[in-house]
């Protein structure tokens, strides 16, 4: 009766528009003082140790440094120096505008503001060259939910601190699945464009690449400064997330001079309100998380799941359709959040690896930013380009049966995610 009427109340709250946050604080309370004897007043005792950890430190300075970049010309010139590489093939232009969008990925660490940098200077472009506009608003749109996997990821550090699984592992478990599923888009643009007719152009002298590749230089830098500062044990995680903030506000003042001082606050402001939503979650659901634990629910769900013997192939298909419908309607931090204290013993007592199940948990999520009704790329695209959301999700059509492909693959193929950590944290 406790779990029926803990995620009855939860979900009846959002289904009237309760915040996501207030849901579970206001739905984890009151099953509280109805069903168990646990004291409330420890509640904001457990607040305050869910949050006093480490490593959310990271999720405000890797905020603050991809807004840093988005307000720049960062995105333009990473867009030049993907044309420059791959726009003279059929399909050059959309290709170049999802392989932008796999490289501010990485710069940004958000979907959103991929969407944003990208989508603004090319969803146009693509238009007016003669493609068709699903090319234009279809590919940007799917491949800038990378933001979440490709790292830096905010949504890594979530699933990490809430898992305790390492932050670095995740980091690195994300860029083989990200890289893989940005070339499957990109290969899917090319082989359209081809049946469309599209032919191939005469392509940049290497010298003009070289070129474009040194003015976009110093922003693709800060994929080095974080991944190979903690993978060479420079920085831990959260250290490089400082690093970061202080490269990104350095390049951007300094080098690119895209951002003037008095844009700062603005700047600041906007990550400061994004870190706050975040942390609100977060607190929330750590005190959800400790109703979890303390009436032992994972463990009864989990014990039920492994007497009904489904296996491990049958759980992850479960898992999949789980998230798959969580993430039409939450936004990843939310679903990660509600989902790993439950999905997780599970997931370890049927011997999936933590690190492979946060790159799947995350790859599901990705799909739910593209996937109405609460796709937050499908509204920014939207925004963006004037259309109607109904032409923008059946735009995204292709792609996200594509990146459905490439979740089955990263399910059922665990080396995919695991592959990369496995070689670097060699223990």
């Amino acid at each position: 009766m406790t779990i029926a009427f803990l995620f009855i109340s939860l979900f009846g709250l959002m289904l009237i528009g309760v915040p996501v946050a207030v849901s579970l604080g206001a739905s984890t309370v009151l099953t509280m003082l109805l069903f168990t004897n646990l004291d409330v007043a420890e509640v904001p005792q457990r607040i305050f140790d869910g949050i006093n950890k480490f490593p959310l430190m990271a999720i405000p300075m890797f905020i603050l440094a991809g807004n840093l970049l988005s307000k720049g010309g960062s995105a333009r010139r990473i867009i030049d120096f993907a044309k420059s590489m791959v726009g003279h093939l059929p399909g050059g232009l959309p290709m170049s505008a999802i392989f932008a969008c796999v490289i501010f990925a990485a710069v940004s660490g958000s979907s959103p503001a991929t969407v944003v940098a990208i989508g603004s200077i090319m969803f146009v472009a693509i238009k007016e060259a003669g493609y068709p506009k699903e090319y234009a608003v279809g590919g940007i749109t799917t491949a800038g939910s990378l933001g979440i996997l490709i790292p830096p990821s905010v949504v890594m550090i979530v699933y990490g601190v809430t898992s305790d699984t390492s932050i670095a592992k995740l980091f690195m478990a994300g860029v083989v699945p990200g890289l893989m599923l940005g070339g499957m888009m990109i290969l899917q643009t090319y082989i359209g464009a081809k049946k469309l007719g599209f032919k191939a152009t005469t392509p940049e002298p290497w010298s003009e690449r070289i070129k474009k590749f040194g003015k976009a230089f110093w922003a693709l830098l800060i994929v080095v400064v974080v991944i190979g500062g903690i993978y060479g044990g420079i920085f831990t995680p959260t250290e490089a997330a400082a690093a970061s903030a202080i490269y990104a506000l350095i390049i951007s003042l300094f080098v690119y001079k895209d951002i003037k001082f008095k844009d700062l606050w603005d700047i600041c402001l906007e990550s400061a309100i994004t870190t706050a939503m975040i942390f609100f979650i977060i607190a929330n659901a750590f005190v959800f998380a400790y109703l979890l634990t303390s009436e032992n629910i994972p463990q009864t769900i989990a014990d039920s799941i492994l007497a009904a013997n489904i296996g491990k192939i049958g759980f992850l298909i479960i898992v999949n359709i789980l998230l798959f419908i969580m993430g039409q309607f939450m936004e990843p931090s939310s679903v990660v959040m509600i989902m790993v204290p439950l999905l997780l013993p599970i997931a370890t007592a049927l011997g999936v690896d933590p690190v492979h199940f946060g790159i799947l948990l995350i790859v599901n999520m990705e799909i739910g930013m593209i996937t109405p009704p609460v796709g937050l790329n499908l509204f920014v695209a939207s925004g963006l380009t004037g259309m109607n959301l109904k032409d923008v999700i059946v735009s995204c059509l292709p792609w996200t049966l594509t990146l459905f492909i490439g979740l089955i693959l990263v399910t059922y193929i665990p080396e995919i995610s695991l592959w990369l950590p496995n070689l670097m944290y060699k223990n």
